[in-house]
């Protein structure tokens, strides 16, 4: 008997159809990947299969039980682990663990040999709250939290997105533990590396299945969508020294600075967060802010955007003073967050229009830019839709459309393509190059390394100081690696202090 089995299952919101007709099964102790674009109906699936949606038509069994004539069952056998972390942020790390095991009427006692090897990794900050824990730490809690009433069957919707990748192969080094349990794992993830440790894969595209392989071939057979031609980057018809810009104009030599930073510090008691660090970024230059989960970045990031104030040192951005100048700086950079800057319950011209007002926009130029950037993006016949009814994909386009909408002198971009399918984060990147090329500064964080390799630079931050600077390919060879990736986690592995 197979762990999973689905049958015709179909499931719509009004008149968009989120599941059409999907069928697949998965055997006992497999790990099987359920990959696709955003808006694919990947959730849908999930959260059909945990008995938390009930669907249209078609049956499902887990574990031989009907997801929606035996729910109760089902619940008992399976953990579920969804993309934005099913913790309770204001409940410490022990009280998140034993909410969850009297949920499923165990104790932490009775499951803990099932969580141990999990656990015993973040139970030294047991009394710590869930929400000051990093990325990689609330990832472990979460898995221990879905695990702590020994399900046969653990579902992970993008489990990893917002999280380094020295922590996302920690993660799936003990999934794979897990499956020497017989476990059945059953996970989403837009990263290709985690979607090859999977045995099979379906790839779900617009609601329906468009093929069941292992991941080799699947990757192969759609490899338009999931592995997307690299986009031709500014840097390459540039040299490898690290002080040149491609992206500057021949007007622009040298080019000036648009971020001057010197021993910048911010300290939190004992703790420094930030620890002395000094660069420079210039103008039109795609500038990659590397570094592991609780490396600094976020903290650095927040005092160059004047949402934060320094302990010591001094920094200037677009001119201004960051220590003194900070509202002077709010307007007139752009600022993407993770949790992305759009108001979901207003529509997608709304949403602009009140951005634009924010940054002082005259509504002439308004309605001209409206109107050009709604073509840019293929956006016209969803002007008028709720942003909190768009894909993940769309959001983030739209998101980073708005956060230079006003022509701003450097964009800082925190982490902006997390959880997107790789033709997507394409797209995005391409919107990235283009404002570059219009002298735009961008300042961006991200996991993937693939899009450090697009940056004209790149620093990586390790325990609260910039480890490292220069080009990608200058970086490649000072460390002797192949890509970013194995640079990263060459520098990440170094850190001495915890990632909390």
């Amino acid at each position: 008997m197979n762990a999973i089995e689905v049958n015709h299952i179909a499931k719509s919101y009004g008149k968009v159809q989120a599941l059409d007709e999907v069928s697949f099964s998965v055997g006992k102790g497999e790990v099987f990947g359920l990959i696709g674009p955003d808006g694919a109906g990947k959730t849908s699936m999930f959260r059909i299969l945990c008995s938390l949606l009930l669907p249209d038509r078609g049956t499902a069994t887990v574990d031989g039980f009907d997801v929606v004539k035996q729910m109760r069952e089902v619940r008992r056998r399976v953990g579920y682990m969804p993309g934005r972390f099913s913790l309770y942020q204001d409940l410490t790390v022990e009280e998140n663990l034993k909410f969850f095991a009297t949920l499923f009427g165990t104790t932490i006692d009775e499951g803990y040999d099932a969580i141990k090897v999990i656990y015993s990794q973040i139970e030294r900050f047991k009394d710590r709250k869930a929400g000051a824990l990093s990325g990689g730490m609330k990832q472990k809690l979460a898995l221990s939290c879905a695990l702590v009433h020994q399900p046969s069957v653990l579902f992970l919707d993008e489990p990893t997105t917002g999280v380094d990748p020295v922590s996302r192969k920690e993660l799936w080094e003990m999934l794979l533990m897990l499956k020497e349990r017989n476990i059945t794992i059953m996970a989403s993830t837009p990263y290709l590396d985690e979607v090859r440790c999977c045995e099979r894969v379906a790839f779900l595209d617009q609601g329906k299945v468009r093929g069941i392989d292992t991941p080799e071939r699947i990757l192969e057979e759609f490899r338009d969508i999931f592995m997307p031609p690299p986009i031709s980057s500014p840097k390459e018809e540039g040299t490898d020294d690290p002080t040149s810009n491609s992206n500057a104009t021949p007007l622009e030599e040298p080019s000036e600075n648009v971020i001057e930073v010197e021993h910048l510090v911010k300290a939190f008691g004992d703790f420094h967060a930030v620890d002395d660090i000094s660069f420079k970024v210039k103008k039109g230059e795609i500038f990659g802010f590397l570094g592991a989960n609780g490396a600094g970045k976020t903290t650095a990031m927040h005092m160059l955007t004047g949402l934060n104030q320094p302990t010591s040192g001094t920094g200037r951005v677009v001119g201004y003073d960051i220590r003194t100048e900070h509202e002077q700086i709010k307007r007139h950079i752009g600022y993407m967050s993770q949790k992305f800057s759009l108001y979901e319950d207003l529509t997608v011209a709304e949403n602009i229009r009140l951005f634009a007002g924010i940054y002082g926009m005259k509504s002439d130029e308004v309605k001209v830019k409206t109107d050009q950037l709604l073509r840019q993006l293929k956006f016209e016949e969803h002007k008028d839709d709720l942003v909190g009814s768009l894909p993940l994909g769309w959001k983030q386009k739209l998101a980073f459309s708005v956060s230079i909408f006003h022509e701003p002198g450097v964009v800082f971009l925190d982490e902006p393509t997390g959880g997107v399918d790789p033709a997507t984060r394409r797209q995005f990147w391409e919107l990235i190059y283009e404002a570059a090329g219009r002298g735009i500064t961008v300042f961006v964080t991200t996991h993937y390394m693939d899009e450090a390799e697009y940056c004209d630079r790149i620093s990586i931050m390790v325990d609260g100081k910039i480890k490292a600077m220069g080009t990608p390919d200058e970086l490649k060879r000072r460390y002797g690696q192949p890509d970013m990736d194995r640079v990263f986690t060459y520098l990440a592995r170094q850190a001495t202090r915890s990632s909390d």
